[in-house]
């Protein structure tokens, strides 16, 4: 679901904010 999110700019902003608790990769 994140990929699918990360196409809408309230999904970018959600992978934005994992990526402060180094979750972003997990989210990709």
């Amino acid at each position: 679901g994140f990929l699918a999110r990360s196409s809408s700019p309230t999904g970018r902003r959600i992978l934005r904010n994992r990526r402060r608790k180094g979750r972003a990769r997990l989210a990709v």
